[in-house]
């Protein structure tokens, strides 16, 4: 079947590499199914070792000889805005690429991919704003009058994006490592790789110099010579925990700089104070993003055992008022999963949580109104315990768990009993017992009342969720070398 996303994309069986569009070394494609009708809708070209090491070659040799890393800042800035003000313009685009591939609803793509351009405006602006060379005391080197610390770009940075969320993290990735000097070869995934190749004629229309932004798509054996590749100085990777450690492994074998954004199980804390249902509406209404194919979902609700009932009615109230359907259609509040494996998971580890004991309260079969498409009803389970499968493992799908506990101490101690720390929330009407809550959390977000992250502050987590952090200042240091410069006297402008 052919779709407007055909359309849209204009070298499907093409690579981005060295600023121009290259023929693939071999025919092997990929074949993009849409989740709602599950039809195919798009053929991509897969990249093969040869183009992978094209790619790395055309970035290596823009860092090494090529104006990006020599340009000021303030110049680099300038291509950023640029990217901004396309990407706000072909907004549409993304959203329909985004919702065919995945099946997310139209009217949130539209809506999450607004802040696409949102990091490359940030970034731009810390050109001026980041101190790149700070000035430093030398206290302990003879005859020395001044030091230098300046942060240097790290050089070439491998870019691994999932297939949950590509636009978004790609820009998060890409807009510090550009401003940063960077130059950089984006890995796009097999099932969403659209979002890449619409950032790669973006970065054509602007002007990018080449091999700054190199763009293909591969399966894991040729992504993993990215991440192998002693030409590649950094890998920044969002994904499964299994895979993020064994990127974590490669680059230790040759000490490469990685960041690593992983897996999640993240709790939301009810205290006794904050009314079921209020905390039912709020976990429902994030529970259906992207059909729960989110990392740092609040996936295990921990709530006092003489509330688990009132709040699993409350709950499964809710979630059975969740409209499932068309992503295409403005009114659909959730649509299916991403593909027929994911599906699979899905019901797998529904069937898990019955096998060992946990209680379906509401869902847990597809969709008895649509007879095509991957889709699953929002499910809850009640009275699981915290060493179920489903507790314990990332579903990444609509599923949510309520764990009843004795006390605030237990619920505390249950909410950190997971090799995960992703992300999450504390329900009260207490800001101070919210605070006090959240700093005993060992999560890399903590929010208040509702599930949140905002990338515009840190993303990352603690555990195995991953290593270093992604948004804010703290997302631009990872592409960044410290150098320490010991003068003798001192340079004009310091």
């Amino acid at each position: 079947m052919t779709t407007a996303t055909d359309e849209l994309i204009r070298n499907p069986k093409k690579f981005f590499i060295g600023g121009e569009w290259m023929d693939p070394s071999a025919n092997s494609t990929f074949n993009i199914v849409s989740p709602t009708s599950e039809e195919s809708f798009l053929v991509v070209a897969e990249a093969q070792e040869a183009d992978m090491h094209r790619a790395i070659a055309a970035a290596r040799d823009a860092f090494d000889n090529g104006p990006w890393p020599r340009m000021s800042h303030a110049e680099r800035a300038g291509y950023l805005l640029q990217i901004a003000k396309r990407l706000e313009e072909r907004n549409a685009d993304f959203a329909q690429t985004w919702t065919s591939q995945i099946g997310i609803p139209v009217g949130l793509s539209s809506a999450m991919l607004g802040g696409m351009s949102y990091p490359f405006r940030y970034y731009a602006g810390l050109a001026d704003s980041f101190e790149w060379v700070e000035r430093h005391e030398a206290h302990f080197s003879a005859g020395s009058a001044m030091a230098l610390i300046a942060h240097e770009p790290v050089g070439v940075v491998g870019a691994i994006v999932p297939w949950n969320a590509p636009g978004v993290l790609l820009s998060w990735k890409s807009a510090p490592a550009l401003i940063a000097g960077c130059t950089m070869v984006l890995k796009n995934s097999p099932q969403t790789p659209g979002e890449g190749l619409l950032f790669a004629e973006i970065c054509e229309e602007v002007g990018l110099p080449k091999g700054v932004v190199n763009v293909v798509t591969a399966e894991r054996e040729v992504s993993e010579l990215l991440v192998r590749d002693p030409r590649v100085d950094k890998i920044t990777f969002t994904g499964s925990t299994a895979a993020g450690k064994k990127i974590a492994s490669l680059c230790g074998e040759r000490i490469a700089r990685c960041t690593l954004e992983l897996g999640g199980k993240s709790a939301g804390v009810i205290l006794d104070d904050y009314d079921v249902e209020l905390a039912a509406q709020s976990i429902a209404s994030t529970a259906q993003i992207m059909c729960g194919q989110v990392c740092s979902s609040l996936t295990r609700i921990v709530v006092s055992r003489h509330r688990h009932d009132a709040l699993v009615d409350a709950l499964s109230a809710q979630f059975q008022g969740i409209k499932v359907g068309d992503p295409m259609d403005r009114s659909t509040q959730m649509g299916p999963l991403a593909m027929a494996q994911q599906r699979d998971r899905v019901e797998g580890y529904i069937e898990k949580g019955k096998a060992e004991g946990a209680k379906v309260a509401t869902g847990g079969r597809r969709p008895s109104h649509l007879n095509r498409g991957f889709f699953i009803e929002p499910t809850v389970f009640a009275e699981v315990d915290n060493n179920m499968t489903i507790a314990r493992e990332e579903i990444f799908g609509p599923v949510v768990s309520v764990i009843p506990v004795d006390n605030e101490a237990e619920a505390v101690r249950v909410a950190n009993d997971t090799v995960f720390g992703l992300n999450a929330t504390v329900f009260t009407n207490d800001a101070d017992r919210a605070l006090a809550v959240a700093r005993e959390l060992r999560s890399g977000t903590v929010g208040h009342n509702t599930w949140r992250t905002d990338m515009s502050v840190t993303f990352g987590g603690f555990k195995q969720s991953g290593i270093g952090r992604e948004g804010g200042v703290e997302g631009l240091r990872p592409f960044l070398e410290s150098k320490a410069i010991i003068l003798n006297g001192t340079p004009t402008g310091y």
